[in-house]
């Protein structure tokens, strides 16, 4: 496994590696969800590259970038135990170099939802996967479904600006109680913990209601929020059911796919969580 850490090496390395290259973007603090990307990739692809970077562009003011979690040696050994053939861990100042100015910024579906609440978030990560994509030149690159609208958002740059790059969604990984698997769930008290087990047991509920027949837009939304709400420690950010291409947000009938999304506060964690109801 070799590691990189300046744009060259990288590059450098890649370029040794054979077709086709799996590529698992990740801000590192490595756990089982990354695991199963990595895993996909390797089966899939003759060659896994991966990347370990925890962007500022994409964290606002006042959120966690200095105590993001971060753990190099156990990431490293993650890479290594999944066959990782490639490692690239930058600096900000590798990737963000004084003087850089540029921007890419996918209209529509970022001004909702994610976008609403964390201004800018998107356009850091739409530049961050940007530059990722040109400097490993990946041939498949997988993401989780969990971060379901980031992967709207990733699909939709990639289309627009002709990348020549196959995106690859994954199941949401989750604990055995439930939970969606979030490198920022080391941050939740055990109290705090407890109570973000509502996020999944909503989703539960609302699936089993829409197995059911449900078809209501805001009867189904309200089964999450009534279950979220209440959880004495949780503060609620959104809950959405929307189309799930465009994520306008449904007010009738359910005919089509929607994404039924949320994020959710408990102290000062922030927890997504999400689910595609089909009919």
């Amino acid at each position: 496994m070799r590691i990189a850490h300046t744009i060259a090496e990288a590059r450098a390395a890649r370029a040794d590696l054979p077709a086709t290259c799996g590529f698992v973007p990740t801000m590192g603090f490595l756990h089982a969800g990354h695991r199963t990307l990595m895993d996909h990739a390797r089966a899939e692809c003759q060659s896994l590259a991966i990347s370990i970077f925890v962007n500022p562009t994409q964290f606002g003011p006042g959120e966690d970038f200095e105590r993001y979690p971060r753990d190099e040696v156990r990431d490293l050994a993650m890479c290594e135990a999944a066959g990782a053939d490639l490692v690239f861990m930058p600096t900000v100042h590798e990737m963000y170099p004084a003087g850089a100015t540029t921007t890419v910024t996918v209209g529509g579906i970022t001004s909702v939802l994610e976008g609403a609440h964390r201004p800018g978030h998107f356009d850091g990560v739409a530049t961050v996967v940007s530059k990722l994509f040109h400097i490993m030149q990946p041939d498949r690159a997988y993401f989780g479904q969990k971060d379901a609208q980031q992967l709207l958002v990733i699909r939709s740059m990639v289309r627009d600006l002709d990348m020549p790059v196959t995106i690859v969604a994954c199941p949401t990984v989750r604990e055995p109680d439930g939970l969606a698997l979030s490198s920022r769930n080391v941050y939740l008290s055990p109290e705090e913990r407890m109570q973000a087990l509502s996020l999944s047991r909503g989703l539960r509920q609302t699936a089993a209601a829409f197995t059911e027949g449900v078809r209501n837009a805001p009867r189904l939304r309200g089964i999450v929020e009534r279950e979220v709400a209440a959880q004495p420690l949780a503060r609620i950010d959104y809950v959405s059911l929307a189309d799930a291409d465009m994520l306008a947000e449904l007010d009738g009938e359910i005919v089509a796919p929607a994404l039924l999304s949320m994020a959710v506060r408990f102290g000062r964690t922030r927890l997504i969580d999400n689910a595609v109801l089909t009919p």
